[in-house]
């Protein structure tokens, strides 16, 4: 699935020239569904990922994005933004078939933007193996936010280790952070 939904993201960016957030969704959640569907039969799989998308425009400090059951956070003045987010995956799944929706937010200097996948909340750890859930991310991040970039890197890396332990990692882990 990983390699079709980036096989499609790259055909839909760089040889449709799709850019808008919610548009690039759109338009990879159709190829997705016809890849994975050809006939249009009863069965269609409910499969789809879970992303951010975001369009950066440095000069106005401006951020447009679409999210698919997944936010973004801003983190500006020791305050969290939490974005919203529409509750569907880019693909096929069971509720109704809407546009994604496309978000904007003005940035403002020293606003750092986290991107992340599910991965480090859905890591099981700890001392009774459960998840580290996206309230202790959230708590973790406020608590290193003013920290370099690298350091912060260094830090959830050593804090995901920690948690899981001699667990093993059930899916993938990435937290990206821009400073802005």
């Amino acid at each position: 699935m990983s390699l079709l939904n980036i096989t499609k993201l790259n055909e839909t960016v760089r040889e449709k020239k799709v850019t808008r957030p919610d548009l690039v969704f759109n338009q990879v959640r159709e190829d997705i569904i016809k890849a994975l569907n050809p006939e249009g039969t009863q069965e269609e799989g409910r499969d789809g990922m879970d992303a951010s998308f975001c369009s950066f425009d440095f000069n106005n400090l401006k951020l447009e994005y679409a999210c698919a059951n997944n936010p973004i956070w801003v983190l500006r003045n020791d305050t969290l933004i939490e974005s919203k987010f529409d509750k569907m995956p880019v693909g096929m799944y069971g509720g109704p078939k809407t546009d994604f929706t496309l978000h904007s937010i003005d940035l403002q200097k020293g606003d750092t933007i986290y991107l992340f996948t599910d991965g480090y909340a859905d890591q099981f750890g700890g001392p009774k193996g459960k998840k580290f859930k996206y309230a202790q991310l959230k708590e973790t991040i406020l608590s290193i936010h003013k920290s370099p970039l690298k350091e912060q890197q260094q830090i959830l890396h050593k804090v995901i280790e920690s948690w899981k332990g001699k667990l093993d990692q059930v899916d993938d882990i990435l937290v990206v952070g821009i400073r802005i």
